[in-house]
């Protein structure tokens, strides 16, 4: 009898997961297509999506002092990233299904692979949402609004890609949400320092999600879905680096409308270095970029969760200084 060598597709993995992620060796059997629907065999949009949370509530924080309820606001942001995170992936499968068994590297996914049905990823979404939707009720009431009107942003995203070649602006309206909501979970009304943060994290996503993006571009172009990457084309890097300081600019004027006003000189200059620094590693990430390299454009596109700690870490020195 002769052995057959298994692929990480018969074994139900996913083609772009983490290579010995905690879902495909330590999780049942039975959980394993619900949590690779949720991607939590691929950590990286957790994180895009927490970090302007933690950006919104330490820098609010370090403008008008540290509270104790802002633990649990950055424990069930995280928390909350995680739930919306897993249910706005199975969205984006639920509604892709019929793509993604077109491209090569989406077609190990649960639904298409057959290893759940539609009707059991749509109960795995509300499962996530109505979990989710519990930590929010523990923010104030400004704050669950802001939460709840996100939805929408949500459930248009996995249709973008379908009518304009800025689908990357769509999930940057949703991905960035967090920081809004955040600044306001500890501040209780939302400020146009808040605001300005939210534009540089769109920003942001337009950046990496491009990058992400020319990994499908053939794919892509051959089923007719769009994307910044596609557009951009051969001026990727120009473009690029034209989002890059907006983020940067836009981030930079955010700490100063946020620290200026009320914290002293020490917590301002941390602010800005974390500026610098978030700065300093989208720039690193141009340097080393090659849109014809999958792997190298994948290597980037998850290394954009040390550029968004940056950030989070000088604004928490910031509100502790």
């Amino acid at each position: 009898m002769s052995d057959s060598i298994q692929t990480p597709e018969a074994e139900g993995q996913v083609f772009d997961a983490v290579k010995g992620n905690w879902v495909d060796r330590l999780a049942p059997p039975w959980a394993r297509p619900y949590l690779r629907l949720s991607r939590a065999d691929r950590p990286i949009g957790t994180w895009l999506l927490l970090l302007p949370c933690w950006w919104g509530v330490t820098l609010a924080a370090a403008g008008t002092g540290f509270r104790w309820m802002d633990i649990w606001i950055f424990v069930g942001c995280g928390i909350g990233a995680w739930l919306m995170r897993g249910a706005g992936c199975t969205w984006n499968d639920i509604t892709d299904r019929n793509i993604d068994d077109k491209v090569a590297r989406t077609r190990s996914r649960p639904i298409p692979a057959g290893q759940v049905t539609v009707q059991q990823a749509i109960a795995w979404m509300v499962i996530q949402s109505l979990v989710a939707f519990c930590i929010l009720l523990t923010f104030n009431i400004a704050a669950i609004a802001l939460g709840i009107a996100s939805l929408g942003l949500v459930a248009i995203y996995p249709f973008a890609k379908r009518f304009t070649y800025w689908p990357q602006i769509f999930l940057g309206l949703a991905f960035n949400w967090g920081a809004l909501l955040a600044w306001t979970a500890h501040t209780g009304s939302l400020g146009w320092q808040a605001v300005v943060l939210y534009l540089a994290g769109i920003a942001w996503t337009i950046f990496y999600d491009t990058i992400y993006a020319h990994q499908d571009k053939e794919d892509d172009a051959l089923i007719g879905v769009k994307s910044t990457a596609l557009l951009f084309g051969e001026r990727t890097g120009e473009r690029l680096r034209q989002f890059m300081i907006g983020a940067v600019g836009l981030m930079a004027l955010a700490v100063l409308g946020a620290l200026v006003p009320s914290a002293g000189a020490v917590a301002v200059i941390l602010g800005l270095l974390g500026v610098a620094g978030f700065a300093a590693h989208l720039y690193w990430q141009l340097a080393r970029l090659d849109i014809d390299d999958g792997d190298t454009c994948l290597t980037l596109f998850r290394a954009n969760r040390d550029a968004g700690l940056i950030p989070v870490v000088f604004f928490v020195i910031a509100m502790l200084a």
